[in-house]
């Protein structure tokens, strides 16, 4: 274990997450390689009398991976990846990205839902939920989980499964990293790839109107192969953009087709019946395309999110406005469908609640100036207002900050809170663990 200090020459670069927009100072970042080396962090931690954050793949907006004057585990070397696909199943350190797991099972022609982003952590995402382009045909990434290995608050290991701790493995869905610092992950893994139908699908944005109407009413009951998004951005300087388009509001359509190529032509014919000016779907591979829309670090981050059961002409038509309206060039607006794979699971087989929500919407304000911060703020918050008549009240806690308990019950509802604070205080009575959407344990 290397112990990193305020005087450490590497201490700033070390400290750094992707969310610029945070900037805290703990005591003591602990590099850990082993999960020897995490009990040591945390019986040091606990020594000391220091709070104490798990930093993975550093992607929390909130920046929980990170605290003041406390002592960050970091568990980045911890990134080994071992698939066995005879079982189909793959063995993750918790200090993984994405990017890393996805080569590797690849390498078999296997995945399972994944994040977005290659660089977001596998510990993070999967234990926040884990939605990605796959989860409408194998589930969230939560549902695909085999066990899970973890040091627990007094420092113990153990594993859990549906065999062993079992209402700590319903917890570990969606509960986030309230109950011990994950040090490895067994998940199921499927056939994809390593080629498949993927990429952008991209009009001008007075087109947007139309292009969301026709998305919206066929994304949802789509087959459940294809994984996609409607997204607002802003026309990049590049060379697969037509210059008339660059620095101009774009409507785009991400897609990503889990199964035969030709099949996944045929699904998308309509779309393409729109006429986008510029199409970049085609065959690639698997890995490409979960690069392609990674944000580059050293931006400045606010997400929120909401659950819609339906989204009607005027919720779309509020959606298409602030799309136009995103008051940076980096942000966007982006409206994702689930069903499929992810409504087929029983709602208490997990934490999440309203797995039968149809809509996400999600304002994703980027900035690169300082400066800029409120004015983007303020333009995600404005939305939500705007949009709260269409929404059910549920959230998907992975795609918010830190927005209040109110915010993180609402994401599984009474009943399965009063569950989890149980759950917390089986394993964590005293709330070590508290760097996350945070649940307090049970008197």
């Amino acid at each position: 274990m290397e112990l990193i200090g305020s005087d450490h020459a590497r201490y700033d670069e070390e400290r750094a997450i992707f969310n610029a927009m945070i900037d805290r100072r703990p005591a003591i970042i602990a590099k850990c390689a082993t999960v020897r080396d995490v009990q040591d962090a945390l019986a040091l931690a606990r020594d000391k009398d220091l709070a104490v954050a798990v930093r993975a793949g550093g992607h929390s907006v909130a920046g929980f991976c990170l605290n003041d004057g406390g002592v960050v585990i970091d568990v980045r070397r911890m990134n080994a990846v071992e698939v066995d696909p005879e079982r189909r199943t793959a063995r993750v350190g918790a200090g993984a990205t994405w990017g890393e797991f996805d080569r590797a099972t690849q390498e078999h022609g296997l995945a399972t839902t994944g994040g977005r982003v290659s660089t977001t952590g596998v510990a993070g995402l999967t234990l926040g939920g884990g939605s990605g382009w796959l989860e409408r045909r194998y589930g969230l990434a939560c549902d695909n989980l085999v066990s899970v290995d973890l040091v627990t608050a007094d420092g113990r290991t153990v594993t859990a499964s549906e065999d062993e701790h079992p209402e700590l493995f319903w917890a570990l869905h969606g509960g986030g990293g309230n109950f011990g610092i994950a040090t490895s992950f067994e998940f199921a893994v499927h056939p994809v790839g390593p080629e498949v139908l993927a990429g952008l699908l991209l009009w001008p944005g007075d087109a947007g109107y139309e292009v969301g109407r026709a998305y919206r009413d066929m994304a949802f009951d789509a087959p459940d192969e294809l994984g996609s998004a409607l997204v607002f951005l802003t026309g990049p300087p590049e060379e697969f953009i037509p210059v008339h388009l660059q620095g101009q509001t774009l409507a785009a359509i991400a897609i990503l087709w889990a199964g035969d190529v030709t099949d996944g032509e045929d699904a998308i014919a309509d779309l393409r019946a729109l006429g986008p000016e510029v199409d970049l779907v085609g065959p690639m591979p698997y890995t490409e395309f979960q690069c392609m829309i990674d944000d580059p670090p050293g931006l400045g981050n606010y997400w929120s999110a909401d659950y819609h059961d339906t989204f009607p002409d005027e919720a779309l038509d509020t959606f298409v406005k602030y799309g136009f309206e995103r008051p940076s060039p980096v942000s966007q607006q982006i409206l994702v469908p689930w069903g499929g794979a992810i409504a087929r699971v029983s709602d208490e087989a997990t934490p999440m609640t309203h797995r039968d929500v149809r809509w996400i919407s999600h304002p994703f304000a980027m900035w690169d100036v300082a400066e800029d911060a409120t004015a983007n703020i303020d333009w995600a918050q404005s939305f939500r207002r705007d949009i709260a008549a269409h929404t059910n009240g549920g959230v998907y806690l992975n795609f918010i900050g830190h927005e209040g308990e109110e915010r993180i019950k609402a994401a599984f509802g009474d009943a399965k809170f009063r569950r989890l604070q149980q759950v917390k205080a089986d394993w964590d009575p005293s709330n070590v663990f508290q760097g996350n959407q945070n649940i307090r344990p049970a008197s």
